[in-house]
Protein backbone atom coordinates (compact mmCIF):
# COMPACT_ATOMS: atom_id res chain seq x y z
CA UNK A 1 0.00 0.00 0.00
CA UNK A 2 2.82 2.39 0.92
CA UNK A 3 4.62 1.51 -2.32
CA UNK A 4 1.52 2.36 -4.36
CA UNK A 5 1.15 5.66 -2.48
CA UNK A 6 4.80 6.49 -3.20
CA UNK A 7 4.32 5.62 -6.86
CA UNK A 8 1.19 7.80 -7.17
CA UNK A 9 3.02 10.71 -5.55
CA UNK A 10 5.98 10.20 -7.89
CA UNK A 11 3.81 10.21 -11.01
CA UNK A 12 1.53 13.04 -9.86
CA UNK A 13 1.46 16.04 -12.19
CA UNK A 14 -0.74 18.37 -10.10
CA UNK A 15 1.43 20.23 -7.64
CA UNK A 16 4.64 19.38 -9.48
CA UNK A 17 6.70 21.75 -11.64
CA UNK A 18 6.34 19.67 -14.82
CA UNK A 19 3.81 22.00 -16.44
CA UNK A 20 5.90 25.04 -15.57
CA UNK A 21 9.19 23.78 -17.02
CA UNK A 22 8.27 21.39 -19.82
CA UNK A 23 8.50 24.03 -22.56
CA UNK A 24 12.07 24.93 -21.55
CA UNK A 25 12.96 21.23 -21.32
CA UNK A 26 11.58 20.56 -24.80
CA UNK A 27 13.53 23.49 -26.26
CA UNK A 28 16.78 22.26 -24.72
CA UNK A 29 16.12 18.66 -25.84
CA UNK A 30 15.33 19.81 -29.38
CA UNK A 31 18.55 21.84 -29.44
CA UNK A 32 20.42 18.73 -28.27
CA UNK A 33 18.83 16.73 -31.10
CA UNK A 34 20.01 19.33 -33.65
CA UNK A 35 23.54 19.06 -32.26
CA UNK A 36 23.34 15.24 -32.59
CA UNK A 37 22.29 15.57 -36.24
CA UNK A 38 25.14 17.97 -36.96
CA UNK A 39 27.60 15.65 -35.23
CA UNK A 40 26.29 12.71 -37.25
CA UNK A 41 27.08 14.60 -40.45
CA UNK A 42 30.64 15.30 -39.23
CA UNK A 43 30.17 18.95 -38.29
CA UNK A 44 32.65 20.07 -35.59
CA UNK A 45 30.14 20.52 -32.77
CA UNK A 46 31.90 18.50 -30.08
CA UNK A 47 33.26 21.18 -27.76
CA UNK A 48 34.19 20.09 -24.22
CA UNK A 49 33.56 23.56 -22.82
CA UNK A 50 31.49 22.86 -19.72
CA UNK A 51 34.65 22.16 -17.74
CA UNK A 52 35.34 25.87 -17.86
CA UNK A 53 31.86 26.86 -16.61
CA UNK A 54 31.40 27.46 -12.88
CA UNK A 55 29.32 24.35 -12.13
CA UNK A 56 29.84 24.64 -8.38
CA UNK A 57 28.73 28.27 -8.43
CA UNK A 58 25.58 27.32 -10.33
CA UNK A 59 24.81 24.63 -7.77
CA UNK A 60 25.34 27.02 -4.88
CA UNK A 61 23.07 29.60 -6.50
CA UNK A 62 20.32 27.00 -6.90
CA UNK A 63 20.67 25.85 -3.29
CA UNK A 64 20.60 29.43 -2.02
CA UNK A 65 17.57 30.20 -4.20
CA UNK A 66 15.62 27.20 -2.93
CA UNK A 67 16.58 27.72 0.72
CA UNK A 68 15.63 31.39 0.62
CA UNK A 69 12.26 30.60 -0.94
CA UNK A 70 11.59 27.84 1.62
CA UNK A 71 12.44 30.19 4.48
CA UNK A 72 9.78 32.59 3.19
CA UNK A 73 7.29 29.71 2.88
CA UNK A 74 7.99 28.46 6.40
CA UNK A 75 7.88 31.96 7.86
CA UNK A 76 4.43 32.41 6.30
CA UNK A 77 3.29 29.09 7.78
CA UNK A 78 4.64 30.04 11.20
CA UNK A 79 2.85 33.39 11.10
CA UNK A 80 -0.49 31.80 10.18
CA UNK A 81 -0.05 29.20 12.90
CA UNK A 82 0.49 32.05 15.35
CA UNK A 83 -2.63 33.79 14.03
CA UNK A 84 -4.72 30.64 14.54
CA UNK A 85 -3.58 30.23 18.14
CA UNK A 86 -4.01 33.93 18.92
CA UNK A 87 -7.55 33.99 17.54
CA UNK A 88 -8.45 31.00 19.71
CA UNK A 89 -6.94 32.55 22.83
CA UNK A 90 -8.51 35.96 22.32
CA UNK A 91 -11.91 34.40 21.58
CA UNK A 92 -11.72 32.34 24.76
CA UNK A 93 -10.78 35.36 26.85
CA UNK A 94 -13.52 37.55 25.39
CA UNK A 95 -16.15 34.87 25.96
CA UNK A 96 -15.16 34.09 29.53
CA UNK A 97 -13.86 37.40 30.87
CA UNK A 98 -16.14 40.08 29.41
CA UNK A 99 -19.17 40.41 31.67
CA UNK A 100 -22.66 40.44 30.21
CA UNK A 101 -24.71 43.00 32.11
CA UNK A 102 -27.51 43.40 29.63
CA UNK A 103 -29.21 41.07 27.19
CA UNK A 104 -27.68 42.82 24.16
CA UNK A 105 -24.18 42.21 25.52
CA UNK A 106 -24.27 38.54 24.49
CA UNK A 107 -25.08 39.45 20.87
CA UNK A 108 -22.31 42.06 20.78
CA UNK A 109 -19.85 39.55 22.19
CA UNK A 110 -20.74 36.93 19.57
CA UNK A 111 -20.44 39.53 16.81
CA UNK A 112 -16.96 40.42 18.07
CA UNK A 113 -15.93 36.78 18.18
CA UNK A 114 -16.92 36.44 14.54
CA UNK A 115 -14.86 39.54 13.77
CA UNK A 116 -11.82 37.52 14.82
CA UNK A 117 -12.53 35.13 11.95
CA UNK A 118 -13.22 38.13 9.72
CA UNK A 119 -9.73 39.41 10.51
CA UNK A 120 -8.20 36.15 9.26
CA UNK A 121 -10.36 36.10 6.12
CA UNK A 122 -9.64 39.77 5.42
CA UNK A 123 -5.91 39.09 5.86
CA UNK A 124 -6.11 36.22 3.38
CA UNK A 125 -7.87 38.39 0.78
CA UNK A 126 -5.48 41.29 1.44
CA UNK A 127 -2.41 39.08 0.88
CA UNK A 128 -3.93 37.70 -2.32
CA UNK A 129 -4.74 41.25 -3.43
CA UNK A 130 -8.39 40.29 -3.83
CA UNK A 131 -11.34 42.60 -3.05
CA UNK A 132 -13.62 42.18 -0.05
CA UNK A 133 -16.17 39.52 -0.98
CA UNK A 134 -19.09 37.55 0.47
CA UNK A 135 -16.80 35.46 2.65
CA UNK A 136 -16.77 38.46 4.98
CA UNK A 137 -20.42 39.44 4.59
CA UNK A 138 -21.60 36.59 6.83
CA UNK A 139 -19.11 37.52 9.57
CA UNK A 140 -20.17 41.12 10.23
CA UNK A 141 -23.02 43.57 9.96
CA UNK A 142 -24.10 44.99 6.62
CA UNK A 143 -22.84 48.43 7.61
CA UNK A 144 -19.42 47.07 8.52
CA UNK A 145 -19.24 45.06 5.31
CA UNK A 146 -19.97 48.07 3.11
CA UNK A 147 -17.46 50.20 5.00
CA UNK A 148 -14.80 47.52 4.70
CA UNK A 149 -15.11 47.50 0.90
CA UNK A 150 -13.78 51.08 0.81
CA UNK A 151 -10.76 50.44 3.03
CA UNK A 152 -7.22 50.11 1.71
CA UNK A 153 -6.26 47.67 4.47
CA UNK A 154 -9.42 45.75 5.52
CA UNK A 155 -7.83 43.55 8.23
CA UNK A 156 -6.49 46.62 10.00
CA UNK A 157 -10.01 48.08 10.11
CA UNK A 158 -11.37 44.83 11.55
CA UNK A 159 -8.64 44.94 14.22
CA UNK A 160 -9.75 48.48 15.04
CA UNK A 161 -13.35 47.32 15.55
CA UNK A 162 -12.22 44.54 17.89
CA UNK A 163 -10.04 46.95 19.86
CA UNK A 164 -12.86 49.48 20.03
CA UNK A 165 -15.19 46.81 21.47
CA UNK A 166 -12.64 45.89 24.13
CA UNK A 167 -12.15 49.55 25.09
CA UNK A 168 -15.90 50.05 25.44
CA UNK A 169 -16.16 47.03 27.73
CA UNK A 170 -13.39 48.47 29.88
CA UNK A 171 -15.16 51.83 30.03
CA UNK A 172 -18.30 49.99 31.20
CA UNK A 173 -16.25 48.16 33.87
CA UNK A 174 -16.96 44.80 32.22
CA UNK A 175 -13.22 44.08 32.17
CA UNK A 176 -10.49 45.47 34.36
CA UNK A 177 -7.25 47.09 33.20
CA UNK A 178 -5.16 43.93 33.54
CA UNK A 179 -7.61 41.91 31.47
CA UNK A 180 -7.79 44.65 28.85
CA UNK A 181 -3.99 44.73 28.61
CA UNK A 182 -3.87 40.95 28.17
CA UNK A 183 -6.44 41.01 25.37
CA UNK A 184 -4.78 44.00 23.70
CA UNK A 185 -1.51 42.06 23.59
CA UNK A 186 -3.24 39.26 21.71
CA UNK A 187 -4.79 41.76 19.33
CA UNK A 188 -1.36 43.33 18.80
CA UNK A 189 -0.02 39.86 17.94
CA UNK A 190 -2.69 39.51 15.25
CA UNK A 191 -1.67 42.84 13.72
CA UNK A 192 2.00 41.80 13.94
CA UNK A 193 1.14 38.66 11.94
CA UNK A 194 -0.46 40.87 9.29
CA UNK A 195 2.70 42.97 9.12
CA UNK A 196 4.93 39.90 8.89
CA UNK A 197 2.91 38.49 6.00
CA UNK A 198 3.00 41.85 4.22
CA UNK A 199 6.78 41.87 4.62
CA UNK A 200 7.04 38.49 2.87
CA UNK A 201 4.62 39.56 0.14
CA UNK A 202 6.29 42.90 -0.60
CA UNK A 203 9.90 41.77 -0.44
CA UNK A 204 10.43 39.73 -3.59
CA UNK A 205 13.67 38.04 -4.60
CA UNK A 206 16.11 40.68 -5.94
CA UNK A 207 15.49 40.98 -9.67
CA UNK A 208 19.17 40.99 -10.66
CA UNK A 209 19.75 37.73 -8.75
CA UNK A 210 16.72 36.01 -10.29
CA UNK A 211 17.65 37.11 -13.83
CA UNK A 212 21.29 36.08 -13.45
CA UNK A 213 20.33 32.63 -12.20
CA UNK A 214 17.95 32.10 -15.13
CA UNK A 215 20.66 33.22 -17.57
CA UNK A 216 23.22 30.82 -16.08
CA UNK A 217 20.73 27.94 -16.22
CA UNK A 218 19.91 28.60 -19.85
CA UNK A 219 23.58 28.90 -20.85
CA UNK A 220 24.45 25.70 -19.03
CA UNK A 221 21.62 23.68 -20.57
CA UNK A 222 22.37 24.96 -24.08
CA UNK A 223 26.06 24.12 -23.71
CA UNK A 224 25.36 20.59 -22.51
CA UNK A 225 24.90 19.07 -26.01
CA UNK A 226 28.29 20.35 -27.19
CA UNK A 227 29.95 18.65 -24.23
CA UNK A 228 28.04 15.34 -24.45
CA UNK A 229 27.51 14.68 -28.13
CA UNK A 230 30.84 12.94 -28.75
CA UNK A 231 30.08 10.39 -26.01
CA UNK A 232 26.30 10.04 -26.28
CA UNK A 233 25.58 10.73 -29.95
CA UNK A 234 21.80 10.13 -30.42
CA UNK A 235 21.26 9.89 -26.67
CA UNK A 236 22.28 13.51 -26.28
CA UNK A 237 18.72 14.91 -26.50
CA UNK A 238 17.19 12.63 -23.81
CA UNK A 239 20.08 13.25 -21.41
CA UNK A 240 19.90 17.00 -21.97
CA UNK A 241 16.15 16.86 -21.33
CA UNK A 242 16.73 14.99 -18.05
CA UNK A 243 19.44 17.36 -16.80
CA UNK A 244 17.54 20.50 -17.83
CA UNK A 245 14.39 19.15 -16.14
CA UNK A 246 16.29 18.74 -12.87
CA UNK A 247 17.89 22.19 -13.00
CA UNK A 248 14.86 24.14 -14.24
CA UNK A 249 12.68 22.21 -11.78
CA UNK A 250 14.78 23.21 -8.78
CA UNK A 251 14.69 26.85 -9.86
CA UNK A 252 10.93 26.73 -10.46
CA UNK A 253 10.28 25.27 -7.01
CA UNK A 254 11.85 28.41 -5.56
CA UNK A 255 9.57 30.56 -7.71
CA UNK A 256 6.51 28.55 -6.66
CA UNK A 257 6.98 28.83 -2.91
CA UNK A 258 8.55 32.29 -2.48
CA UNK A 259 5.03 33.80 -2.29
CA UNK A 260 3.09 31.28 -0.17
CA UNK A 261 -0.22 33.15 -0.03
CA UNK A 262 -1.70 32.47 -3.48
CA UNK A 263 -3.94 29.77 -4.96
CA UNK A 264 -1.27 27.41 -6.33
CA UNK A 265 -1.18 23.81 -5.03
CA UNK A 266 2.20 24.54 -3.40
CA UNK A 267 0.93 27.62 -1.52
CA UNK A 268 -0.30 27.63 2.06
CA UNK A 269 -3.88 26.30 2.45
CA UNK A 270 -5.21 29.63 3.72
CA UNK A 271 -8.83 28.75 2.87
CA UNK A 272 -8.59 25.64 5.04
CA UNK A 273 -6.95 27.57 7.88
CA UNK A 274 -9.69 30.23 7.83
CA UNK A 275 -12.38 27.54 7.78
CA UNK A 276 -10.70 25.85 10.77
CA UNK A 277 -10.69 29.14 12.69
CA UNK A 278 -14.37 29.66 11.90
CA UNK A 279 -15.26 26.19 13.18
CA UNK A 280 -13.24 26.82 16.34
CA UNK A 281 -14.99 30.13 16.99
CA UNK A 282 -18.43 28.65 16.41
CA UNK A 283 -17.58 25.86 18.85
CA UNK A 284 -16.49 28.44 21.43
CA UNK A 285 -19.68 30.44 20.89
CA UNK A 286 -21.77 27.31 21.45
CA UNK A 287 -20.28 26.88 24.93
CA UNK A 288 -22.12 29.98 26.23
CA UNK A 289 -20.94 30.60 29.79
CA UNK A 290 -23.46 31.50 32.48
CA UNK A 291 -25.27 34.75 31.72
CA UNK A 292 -24.54 37.40 34.34
CA UNK A 293 -26.42 40.65 34.88
CA UNK A 294 -24.72 41.95 38.03
CA UNK A 295 -25.75 45.17 39.63
CA UNK A 296 -22.34 46.63 40.23
CA UNK A 297 -21.41 50.24 40.67
CA UNK A 298 -18.22 51.41 39.02
CA UNK A 299 -15.26 51.92 41.36
CA UNK A 300 -15.25 55.57 40.43
CA UNK A 301 -18.73 56.14 41.89
CA UNK A 302 -18.93 53.56 44.66
CA UNK A 303 -19.32 54.79 48.26
CA UNK A 304 -17.70 53.09 51.25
Amino acid sequence: MKKMHWLRATLQVKGSVIRAVYERVVICAFFGFIISVLFHFKYPVSWPILGFLPNIILGLLLVFRTNTAYERFWEGRRLWGSLTNTVRNLARQILVIVEEREEKDAAEKIATLRLLVAFAVATKLHLRQEPVNRELEALMSREQYLKLKDMNNPPLEVAFWIGDYLKKQHDRWCVDSYQLTSMYKLLDTMVDVLGGCERILRTPMPLAYAIHLKQLLLIYCLFLPFDMVSKLNWWTAPVVALVSFMLFGIEEIGVEIENPFGHDPNDLPLDTMCATMQRNIEDIISLKPSVRYPSVESPATSVD
